[in-house]
């Protein structure tokens, strides 16, 4: 078993963000500090999901508890593949748990096409997101601590669809 601490987690998010970024702009040759500053939003918006979905809300002792991976404990696997079957007698707070992941995806509906431009329509930015929410559910199966739930994709989506819809509205009604 091993922990993983939201720290560090974080710290690991930015470095790759920062190699990411050094490469594409010495591949493109091509460098805008106002581009970049604007892209900075984009590992927030994971960093803050990383802490909301794979960290505990309580804090532990006083910090953010840890990412607790155990392969020998994941089998069985956790997951729920009929929606909304689960979604309102399992939890308590649920009403928390809908707004709360639909809530903190909505920063990527608005994040992601302001910073890619191939993200240029409602629909691609859903299926980005929609993905991207798959990664998250997908990973999570590696804490035995987790559960992957199709009402979570739903509720995330939702999330990306509402943040995509504002982000075209405004950029319609601003005219660019």
């Amino acid at each position: 078993m091993f922990a993983v601490s939201f720290f560090f987690m974080a710290s690991l998010i930015i470095f790759l963000w920062i190699m990411l970024r050094v490469f594409v702009c010495f591949r493109e040759k091509t460098f805008s500090v106002k581009r970049e500053l604007l892209l900075l939003l984009v590992p927030l918006c994971i960093i803050v999901i990383a802490r909301c979905v794979y960290f505990p809300m309580r804090h532990v002792n006083g910090h953010i508890g840890t990412l607790n991976i155990d392969f020998d404990k994941i089998f069985p696997v956790r997951y729920n593949l009929i929606p909304f079957v689960r979604l309102f007698d399992v939890y308590d707070g649920w009403q928390l748990n809908i707004i709360g992941n639909i809530v903190i995806f909505i920063p990527v509906g608005i994040v992601w096409p302001l910073s890619f431009k191939k993200l240029n329509s409602l629909p691609k930015v859903c299926l980005a997101g929609f993905l991207y929410t798959l990664l998250i559910e997908i990973s999570q199966i590696l804490s035995y601590e987790r559960c992957s739930d199709v009402d979570d994709m739903i509720l995330n989506t939702a999330g990306v669809f509402i943040g995509a819809g504002i982000y075209f509205f405004v950029k319609r009604c601003s005219g660019k």
